[in-house]
């Protein structure tokens, strides 16, 4: 029987995957053929992406499907949100690939604010405010590097770079657009007028696409590298877009959290909401597929244990994630939490430090054994669904029955559990590879295999075992 795969590069800041997806039996299968570690390095004084490490691992991930002999038919990439390059007339990068984490937009909401009110800018776009969206980070470039601009040709966020480098045709994605806090919602499209009146060139962000748009075929050099030739087919680009595409619902009101580096937690919606209550509550409509929109709070995820985590190695011990659950368990209700949406927690030095530094400055009891720190950083994570379940019902008016958690933290079945225990909602956990099953779905969509985004979601439900909880 031949077996018709499609590849999806799923790309995180932490590791980036291949995986080959395919229709078996009914069921879609998947596997894993190479997995890679992604982080910032330092450059010129600014945290940075390896953008050239990574396009190696992307065309030795290729390869490891040639020598398999699993050829993809089609093949799609996705990654984090804001984060960009500028291409000059040659298509060279300008400057460094500073990354979103970095501290270069300190200060920029205010330069921004001196053309259009946060207010104004929420009404448009319909973008929750975070310091480090790319409308920020441009601004940072104005500020100090204005040649750059100048020189700028092209637009291209961090996937559709990787698709260019295989192509040689770059595309702007509709999801992954409306990460920049540059797309009027309404529209659904870029803003120009809104760059205009903030001196950023509009004539190099290019005509946007939806997720199933063909890019084009490898190119030469680059199929004789991987050892094959393929399409390039956009997914939705930005990694939450697709980790939602892959989410089993069945109620239209059923929320999701994409739990990750970073906690995406929302419903599904068909019109945006940039009312004055939804900005005040700081949600956010990002763009999904097929002109859905993802209204959801974005807030810290497994960043803040993943961090702690490496600490702890570094001190010289080694927890596995399941031995950081048992630590949180053994101190019990340890009672301090933090605000894990607090920007003190985006990229501390020290995340035992930070969290220790928040109780203290709030008045709280100060964790002192790495139990009551992992019991702490659990709980506020729990907490922090609660509030924005409730505050999502407010806002939306539904009443929510259950959640849907995916990606890698869906596997924290503590997590899972404080999550049910607080939202006193049923909680329903996987699949873990949401992100790239999703970008998978989009392209078997774009191919025909499935008719619509209902009957792929049920396909998902069928081939995944996913754990109720409540």
């Amino acid at each position: 029987m031949d077996i018709r795969y499609v590849l999806a590069v799923d790309i995180g800041a932490s590791s980036g995957r291949h995986i080959l997806g395919s229709v078996q039996d009914g069921k879609i299968v998947l596997e894993e053929v190479y997995r890679f570690e992604n982080g910032l390095v330092e450059k010129n004084g600014h945290l940075c992406w390896d953008f050239e490490r990574l396009f190696a691992e992307i065309l030795t991930g290729m390869k490891k499907c040639a020598e398999l002999g699993k050829i993809p038919a089609t093949m799609g990439i996705d990654t984090w949100g804001v984060d960009f390059v500028l291409l000059d007339e040659d298509g060279k990068v300008l400057g460094d690939t500073v990354a979103y984490r970095d501290s270069r937009t300190a200060g920029m909401d205010g330069e921004v604010a001196k053309y259009i009110s946060p207010e104004e800018l929420y009404a448009r776009t319909g973008i929750q405010k975070q310091s480090f969206n790319t409308i920020y980070q441009l601004m940072a470039v104005k500020k100090e590097h204005p040649e750059q601009l100048a020189a700028a040709r092209r637009f291209l966020m961090v996937p559709e770079y990787f698709h260019y480098l295989l192509t040689g045709v770059g595309k702007n994605e509709y999801t992954l657009a409306t990460t920049t806090q540059l797309v009027n919602a309404a529209a659904k499209d870029w803003d120009r007028e809104l760059m205009r009146t903030l001196g950023i060139p509009d004539g190099i962000f290019g005509e946007l696409s939806l997720p199933g748009t063909a890019v084009g075929e490898l190119l030469p050099e680059i199929a004789e590298r991987a050892g094959f030739s393929c399409a390039v087919v956009l997914p939705g680009t930005h990694d939450t877009a697709s980790a939602v595409l892959a989410v089993p619902m069945a109620d239209k009101n059923a929320m999701y959290i994409s739990s990750g580096t970073w906690s995406l937690i929302g419903v599904e919606r068909d019109e945006p909401d940039c009312s004055e209550q939804s900005c005040r509550l700081n949600f956010t409509n990002e763009g999904g597929y097929g002109y859905r929109f993802r209204y959801l709070k974005n807030i810290m995820g497994l960043w803040m244990i993943q961090s702690v985590r490496r600490e702890f190695k570094a001190q010289g011990t080694q927890y596995s994630f399941d031995d950081l659950c048992d630590l949180a368990i053994a101190a019990g209700d340890f009672p301090s939490r933090v605000d894990v949406a607090d920007e003190c927690f985006l990229a501390p030095k020290s995340m035992i430090a930070a969290v220790k530094d928040y109780c203290a400055r709030t008045g709280q009891q100060v964790p002192a054994t790495n139990e009551e720190l992992m019991a702490c950083i659990y709980r506020s994570l729990a907490e922090g669904y609660r509030k924005a379940v409730r505050e999502m019902e407010e806002v939306v008016g539904i009443h929510i029955p259950c959640i849907h958690i995916v990606g890698g933290g869906s596997k924290d079945w503590y997590l899972n559990e404080l999550t049910a225990e607080y939202t006193g909602k049923t909680v329903y956990a996987g699949p873990s590879e949401a992100t790239a099953l999703g970008n998978i779905l989009a392209q078997m969509i774009a191919a025909g295999q499935y008719g619509s985004v209902e009957e792929a979601r049920k396909a998902v439900a069928a081939s995944f075992a996913v754990r109720r909880i409540g």
